[in-house]
């Protein structure tokens, strides 16, 4: 590609990140996406981003596809393409989006795995050993207290939690969005022993609340390594990554209250779609209970 062009991708990056506030994983997913393409402008001698056809990039997916690629995983792929051409139509660098019609292939939607009840308990009622298992299980019952994303965990500081409120805030939220949750009374007490053995071994000057032995901020992939640990040591032989403990937080309080709104807003998300995926339920029920609990859903009568 051309340095032009390549500019042009820069400053789409740019965009992502000062405008749309997205994450610093939907940033460098939509790069490593964009990248691809540019793989197949390179091998068809395409030098200039306005010079691609919906031909092109039907071409290029199609070739992704034969790769293996899974239909999830080419919607992604198309969902960044098209970005970036809606992109390039604001800056007036194309007159059409070429990427605009084309559907990936599609494919089966799957069910999330979650855990039941009495392995959750299991999970998080086998006792704590050292400082490290301390730190681990307040980690771990916050997960499942309050059904973060693992980025929401990591990117809590000490000021994020108020534990006489027995809430937290979520700051650094998908899409940049902000919510208050709650925190149940086991997460709370796993929290104060936390904190008490924090505030011996990290630096006032950090305000992360998860801190390594080091005394800086915990990172994702550390975090998804302890509790493939703790799983291991507690004779649990199941994959079990943070994820689960989102799903299993959302279907259990579904299945337990029936209250689809509550769980949207706690979960932070923007469509009940998606909040259908997290749970158990066909979307006919979750669509009923929406009716009956939304103010503004409500069917008149007459």
């Amino acid at each position: 590609m051309q340095a032009d062009s390549e500019q042009l991708l820069d400053d789409f990056l740019t965009q992502l990140t000062v405008e749309r506030r997205a994450s610093e994983h939907t940033i460098k997913s939509y790069q490593r996406d964009i990248t691809q393409l540019k793989s197949y402008c390179f091998n068809q001698q395409i030098s200039q981003w306005c010079h691609l056809t919906t031909q092109d990039i039907r071409s290029h997916i199609a070739a992704r596809h034969r790769q293996g690629l899974s239909g999830s995983s080419l919607q992604r792929e198309l969902s960044a393409i098209r970005s970036f051409f809606n992109f390039l139509l604001k800056q007036l660098i194309i007159d059409n989006n070429p990427a605009q019609t084309i559907k990936a292939p599609k494919h089966a939607k799957t069910l999330p795995k979650t855990m039941d009840v009495d392995q959750i308990q299991g999970l998080l009622e086998s006792g704590t050993s050292s400082t490290l298992d301390v730190r681990d299980l307040a980690m771990f019952e916050l997960f499942y207290s309050s059904g973060l994303r693992l980025s929401e965990l990591t990117a809590l500081n000490i000021n994020d939690i108020d534990l006489s409120n027995q809430s937290l805030m979520v700051k650094a939220g998908k899409g940049g969005k902000s919510r208050l949750l709650p925190i149940g009374s086991k997460a709370i007490q796993a929290l104060q022993n936390w904190l008490a053995i924090r505030l011996k071994k990290t630096s006032t000057t950090e305000s992360a609340l998860f801190t390594s032995t080091h005394g800086s901020r915990l990172g994702q992939r550390s975090v998804e390594l302890r509790l493939s640990l703790w799983c291991k040591k507690n004779g649990i032989h199941e994959h079990v990554h943070p994820h689960m403990l989102r799903h299993s937080f959302a279907s259990h309080l579904l299945e337990s209250s029936q209250d689809l709104r509550a769980v949207q807003e706690l979960l932070g998300h923007s469509n009940i779609s998606t909040t259908q995926i997290y749970t158990h339920l066909d979307f006919q029920h979750l669509a009923d209970i929406y009716d009956k609990s939304h103010p503004r859903a409500k069917k008149k009568l007459k």
